[in-house]
């Protein structure tokens, strides 16, 4: 068995392997010097592997391998806005394979918002209209400033158990599905706070930075918002519930990282981060830490065995994932450079590279 950390970090992209979680080895940069956004590879078939990567001034493209890395190709047709948006990609920011029914099919999130699909690995992508060009959408991203780096779309999910069900994320925006593959769209951010809005509690505008179905159960959604983490059974609850005010007073529900274990959907793991006064956006008093809970946020627990005492980490939100094995291993890069792994879901951390650059996103696959 392989396990490969796909590394997207902002000079380029990395992997990090091994065959025992102990030791790990380092690959030479691939697309040195670029910024890449997001580095997936396809869970129907990792030999398969997607960048998302602003080249410069060359401007954001797509870069594809069928050869598990060791080989890259420009998209043909990257992701770009029908001249009647009179708008242009900024960059990519998210990237999503398909269901397991549509082999070929990726979704592509960007800045400004706007959502793409390709049915060719990636060679040829198109806009998906039915988003980009819906009444109720453009009414929201039309002169959304957005995060700090600008509007985004992310967090695309596919539901596993039904093709036509697909569940987003828009920064400054909130919460959306749709359940006829992009036909119609609803928001769902009811009982979620905007602290930053005139009405804290508002239909849209909200700012999602992590959201994820539950494999097994797609009915129960989580996510990490910049007003705290919260919870949805869409079979039972109209609402969001949120849980992240179970968390210590003093470490607050803040953050970008959400891991959600592939099998127990009552298991997640957070990584909280100080988001007082002007934002730090780092370990809360300087003092790494993630936080699990087992019962769907009722509780949780303290997890920083093995990280130091002191250190003022940012994990981005696409930066943490778990290898899908039956002792659940868990990685998470930072913006210092480091990747972090845990083989026993979050027991003890220990640091298996240093010295990369910035971290923007860690991805995972698994190999007979």
């Amino acid at each position: 068995m392989t396990i490969t950390l796909h590394i997207a970090t902002k000079k380029g992209a990395f992997q990090l392997r091994s065959e025992d979680r102990e030791n790990w080895e380092l690959s030479e940069p691939m697309l040195f010097g670029n910024i890449i956004y997001h580095m997936v590879p396809d869970y129907r078939d990792p030999t398969t592997i997607l960048i998302a990567t602003r080249t410069g001034h060359l401007g954001p493209t797509i870069f594809r391998s069928e050869d598990g890395g060791a080989t890259w190709t420009e998209a043909e047709q990257p992701p770009r806005f029908p001249e009647k948006y009179d708008r242009s990609i900024d960059f990519i920011f998210w990237l999503t394979a398909g269901h397991s029914s549509k082999p070929g099919v990726w979704y592509a999130g960007t800045s400004p918002q706007g959502l793409f699909v390709t049915e060719d690995n990636g060679r040829t992508w198109e806009s998906f209209e039915s988003f980009n060009d819906n009444d109720f959408i453009k009414s929201i991203v039309e002169g959304n400033m957005g995060t700090p780096i600008g509007p985004l779309t992310h967090s695309i999910n596919i539901d596993p158990q039904n093709a036509d069900h697909l569940v987003l994320a828009l920064s400054s925006g909130g919460s959306f599905q749709s359940y006829d593959y992009g036909k119609t769209w609803s928001a769902f951010n009811q009982n979620v706070r905007a602290d930053f809005m005139p009405d804290p509690y508002p239909e849209t505008g909200h700012c999602v930075h992590n959201m994820q179905l539950h494999p097994t159960n797609p009915n129960i959604i989580y996510q990490q918002n910049h007003c705290g983490v919260y919870r949805i059974d869409q079979q039972n609850d109209d609402e969001w519930t949120r849980i992240g005010d179970n968390l210590p007073d003093e470490i607050g529900d803040i953050g970008f990282a959400l891991i959600v274990h592939p099998t127990d959907q009552e298991r997640v793991w957070v990584i909280p981060m100080d988001g007082s006064d002007v934002w730090p956006r780092t370990s809360v008093d300087g003092k790494p830490a993630v936080y699990a809970t087992t019962d769907g946020g009722q509780s949780w627990s303290r997890q920083d065995t093995g990280l130091p005492d002191r250190g003022w980490f940012t994990v981005l939100r696409q930066a943490s994932a778990h290898d899908n094995q039956e002792q659940l291993g868990l990685y998470f890069g930072n913006r210092q450079g480091e990747i972090w792994a845990s083989i026993d879901e979050g027991e003890s951390w220990k640091c298996i590279q240093r010295y990369l650059p910035d971290v923007y996103s860690v991805e995972v696959s698994v190999e007979p």
